[in-house]
């Protein structure tokens, strides 16, 4: 344990000395946060989306420029109006159709629906706090955050530590890899809890980001995907020794998560692929769960499948991390 804890106060203190690097981690979610609270206040996407609810032959059917997506839970269909992911919801069964009145492609798709006749249709608008894409964007660039952290303050530094001579000095010591290993991993662990708590009291005091689940439920989603994101760093920190290759794995593991976890948009309509691909990446669980309790009010039964797939990566990725780690 005190090997543990020397080793765990050392990269603590190394990372509070790099002003640099922990000015950038402070900051830049929280600008990343305002820019996009400004540039899409007023939003006005090019594609429009329509949920479909049953089979039907409405002219509107035929509009261009709309994807139209099938859609079996009229509840749930309901409060992806509600959430900007899709801009109308039609129910063919019951004449009847949804829209978010603080959405501008709302606004313009029931139009088009209106202009293009056809049987007579009632109007509904949904229930409960209307959301901004800001309300809906926030945890996606919170979890971004927690993933660059963690795959960098990971994989990166422990790369750089192996190609100093830094491992290879403290091979020389009693320290175990284990040991070695859960110190770096709790130390980004708390770094990263701790400024995603700081970014979000910070911008929901300027903010006001709706919030209707558990803090607590929401801060354990924040720990155990800030867990796994650091336990697939240590993947790339067990064997390589150049920054430059160390660097392009990174990317290679980032990007994807960054375009298919449901950071900036949501997958609503695209290919059955794209969707599995997506549920493979750990990023995507920490979001849609941490999506779900702030825009639903989601339960631990809820997300429990996001919690339960996170518990079993980070198992796997820490095993192998440890199995296959090397001092030099």
């Amino acid at each position: 344990m005190k090997r543990f804890l020397a080793m765990l106060h050392a990269r603590n203190l190394e990372f509070i000395r790099d002003r640099a690097a922990l000015g950038w981690n402070l900051i830049f979610p929280v600008l990343l946060v305002i820019g996009f609270a400004m540039i899409f206040s007023n939003e006005n996407r090019e594609l429009y989306k329509v949920g479909v609810l049953g089979e039907g032959n409405h002219p509107f059917l035929e509009s261009r420029y709309v994807q139209f997506i099938p859609l079996d839970d009229k509840a749930k269909a309901i409060i992806k109006v509600e959430r900007h992911q899709i801009d109308l919801l039609l129910s063919h069964p019951e004449k009847y159709y949804w829209i978010n009145s603080t959405s501008p492609n709302g606004y313009v798709v029931e139009k088009m629906l209106i202009a293009s006749g056809g049987e007579q249709l009632s109007k509904g608008t949904v229930s409960g706090k209307e959301l901004r894409y800001i309300d809906w964007v926030i945890p996606g660039i919170l979890g971004m955050n927690m993933m660059f952290s963690a795959l960098f303050g990971i994989g990166f530094v422990l790369v750089r530590y192996r190609k100093n001579g830094v491992l290879k000095r403290l091979k020389g010591t009693p320290l175990t890899i284990t040991e070695f290993i859960l110190a770096q991993i709790f130390s980004r662990l708390a770094l990263i809890v701790t400024v995603s708590v700081l970014v979000y009291i910070s911008c929901d005091i300027v903010l006001d980001f709706a919030m209707h689940g558990s803090y607590l439920l929401l801060l354990l989603v924040w720990i155990l995907g800030a867990f796994s994101l650091i336990a697939m760093g240590l993947l790339v920190a067990a064997r390589l020794h150049s920054d430059e290759v160390a660097g392009g794995i990174v990317n290679v593991l980032s990007w994807p998560m960054m375009l298919l976890s449901g950071v900036w948009f949501s997958l609503e309509g695209a290919p059955d692929w794209i969707k599995f691909s997506a549920d493979l990446l750990p990023l995507t669980h920490v979001v849609e769960a941490a999506r779900s309790i702030m825009l639903d009010g989601a339960g631990i039964t809820e997300i429990g499948n996001h919690l339960l797939f996170l518990v079993i990566m980070t198992l796997v990725f820490l095993v192998i991390g440890v199995k296959t780690f090397r001092w030099e």
